[in-house]
């Protein structure tokens, strides 16, 4: 199954590779759900691994943008003014987890 190769590869690239490959195709609603979709892999992937989720929180407040030159949807695109839906899905993310962290301090007091 191609959702399987893709989680099983080896980095983000190869996932990305995968997931762009011209045999396989899209979801007939992919572009209702691609967002949604790529929150809840963020979410997943920075809840998993504390050493990136660190890095995410030590972010603060800085702005996030995914510097990509090739994609205007996901990052900033090649004259700067894409969509940079990844940058503003790592920062609600940031902002999700910090939340997180917060509240499990206060309750372990």
């Amino acid at each position: 199954m191609a959702a399987e190769a893709i989680a099983r590869g080896p980095h983000a690239l190869r996932a990305a590779e995968l997931g762009r490959a011209p045999s396989k195709p899209l979801r007939r609603d992919w572009d209702r759900v691609k967002d949604d979709v790529m929150r809840r892999a963020v979410a997943t992937k920075f809840r998993a691994r504390a050493d990136i989720r660190d890095i995410l929180l030590s972010t603060a407040d800085e702005e996030i943008v995914e510097d990509t030159t090739t994609d205007h949807y996901w990052g900033r695109g090649r004259t700067g003014t894409g969509k940079n839906m990844l940058g503003r899905i790592l920062m609600r993310t940031r902002n999700q987890l910090r939340a997180e962290v917060q509240g499990s301090r206060d309750r372990s007091g």
